[in-house]
């Protein structure tokens, strides 16, 4: 019998020539969010996946992480490894305090295990309702709660990956929740929904309250596919005006499951220092919001 996983489409691999940015990053500068895949004979992928990667090792991604000016990176659990995050923790280990983590967490783990996370890097915990059968209206609060509640102890935080524009009251709804909340891809609007959307200001008001924070990654997943991507660059200078100091900055790497051309990380982060320009902003996003989210302060 074929698994979901047999059939899951093949997906491209990031380009490898090095290039080296424009901008000249600030000391400790973090990528926030990129991913380990493999290798897949050691690692194998969830039979639930909807899409296959190709493998993209962390000997793979240093060279890279170096010749964009970086030293510091946090590693995201993607979804075709489920809640299994060995190949992550392995990664952590061998990059030591130069590396944080957020996993996925099947709810069967022990205080101990949670613990041995935490002390290799792990700072947080993330949920994934974009890649689901049946989205609903609303957010699993019920679910959502009962993971705060395994993870305040730890002081971890919760990363959403969500489509803001199907939860235009999405601040209310997570009213309840005391530990910090992080936004993947900016909010992750929907292609073709307009920026100044109920969901995007519900997201933009949790971020000026100072209980969410938002990851300026994945510009190509956000209205056009292809540069100068007009509605990242919208919504990025947008969240910067309002709320600088709540904003870090992702690679994506290794842009999984990308339908249009696969971009340059170069070209990618050259476009954010265009975004935000001002030697202040670029020390907030790629250096003091990721130090103080992913305590390294």
């Amino acid at each position: 019998m074929n698994s979901i996983g047999d059939s899951a489409p093949q997906c491209a691999g990031p380009l490898t020539n090095l290039v080296v940015p424009r901008a000249a990053l600030p000391a400790h500068a973090c990528d926030s969010h990129l991913h380990i895949l493999g290798p897949s004979a050691r690692y194998p992928y969830s039979t639930e996946r909807i899409y296959t990667p190709p493998d993209c090792l962390l000997a793979d991604y240093l060279p890279l992480q170096s010749s964009l000016g970086l030293t510091r990176c946090v590693l995201v659990q993607p979804s075709v490894y489920g809640s299994d995050n060995s190949a992550l923790l392995e990664a952590l280990q061998s990059l030591g305090n130069a590396a944080r983590g957020v996993v996925v967490l099947s709810g069967k783990e022990s205080i101990g295990e949670l613990r041995d996370m935490d002390a290799v890097g792990v700072k947080g915990v993330r949920v994934n309702l974009v890649d689901v059968k049946s989205p609903s209206s609303n957010l699993p609060i019920q679910a959502l709660l009962r993971l705060q509640e395994r993870i305040w102890p730890l002081g971890w935080h919760l990363e959403l990956l969500v489509h803001v524009d199907r939860y235009p009251n999405l601040d209310e709804e997570l009213g309840s929740l005391e530990v910090p909340i992080v936004f993947g891809h900016m909010g992750y609007l929907s292609r073709g929904v307009d920026p100044d959307h109920p969901g995007m200001t519900a997201m933009l008001a949790l971020l000026q309250s100072g209980r969410a924070w938002a990851k300026v990654t994945g510009s190509y997943r956000i209205g056009l596919e292809e540069p100068p991507y007009d509605t990242a660059a919208l919504i990025a200078r947008r969240l910067a005006k309002h709320c600088m100091e709540r904003l870090v900055w992702g690679s994506d790497w290794p842009h999984v499951m990308v339908k249009g051309p696969m971009p340059h990380d170069a070209d990618l982060l050259d476009a954010v220092t265009d975004w935000m320009p001002e030697r202040a902003q670029q020390q907030a996003l790629f250096s003091s919001n990721p130090a103080k989210l992913y305590q390294w302060v």
